[in-house]
């Protein structure tokens, strides 16, 4: 059977409107406020923290501020001098310089009407930052992110594919979370490549397809990839 689309899962760019909130709402509904051009002036800071897999790099990248990873680059060394949006993940992960670089950025966004994005693992009160940094940090928007449940990813999917008039499933629903990617951009991009190839094969996704397309695809890109059967029955989610 030819490889199909093997060329297709660039991701989709990050944006509020491709997160998925499930149990999100709130905090993605303050974010969106925050994140207002026309928003009046208020908290300076927004910092989101939770588990991996919560979707907090999401929501840095969607904000359209300039993105910068302390677990990447702990010193910060690229932080702008000119007050800016700014957006760092990881902020557990500075060094140092770092922590010296975000406390410098937040009083420049304070004091020039700049807005600073952050991300944690792990609650304000936890953070292993220094103290005048986490005060600061934590005088500003606080909110968690809670990562999806297998359900929610599950029901999410299943939306997709009934967007465009395909049936997901649950059995190949429960196979896609055992063998791909988990987090919800790869998931999602599964999806949209999957519901892509039923269409144009006018196939059903039944569980051998679904086996099949992601041997071909998942391989192509050296992505190992256990192929046993499930036999566990599984009701089919409408």
């Amino acid at each position: 059977m030819r490889q199909l689309l093997l060329d297709l899962l660039p991701k989709a760019a990050p944006s509020l409107e491709n997160f998925v909130p499930s149990g999100n709402v709130e905090t993605l509904a303050a974010l969106s406020g925050w994140l207002a051009p026309e928003r009046a002036r208020g908290e300076s800071s927004f910092l989101l923290w939770g588990a991996t897999g919560s979707g907090k790099t999401h929501l840095l990248l969607a904000s359209g501020f300039p993105y910068h990873d302390a677990r990447r680059e702990p010193g910060l060394a690229a932080l702008p001098e000119v007050p800016a949006h700014l957006a760092v993940d990881h902020v557990e992960s500075l060094s140092p310089a770092g922590e010296q670089a975000l406390f410098n950025a937040f009083n420049r966004a304070r004091a020039a009407g700049g807005r600073l994005l952050v991300a944690a693992s792990v609650a304000p009160a936890h953070l292993p930052l220094r103290e005048d940094l986490r005060t600061r940090l934590a005088s500003g928007a606080l909110y968690a992110l809670s990562p999806l449940t297998d359900e929610e990813k599950i029901a999410a999917l299943c939306a997709q594919a009934r967007a465009r008039a395909v049936r997901f499933p649950r059995e190949a629903a429960d196979y896609l979370l055992r063998h791909a990617p988990r987090d919800m951009r790869s998931l999602s991009a599964l999806m949209a490549a999957l519901t892509d190839a039923a269409l144009e094969q006018q196939h059903p996704i039944t569980l051998p397809f679904l086996r099949n397309f992601l041997r071909d695809l998942l391989s192509a890109h050296g992505a190992p990839m256990t192929t046993e059967p499930s036999h566990a029955p599984c009701a089919l989610r409408p």
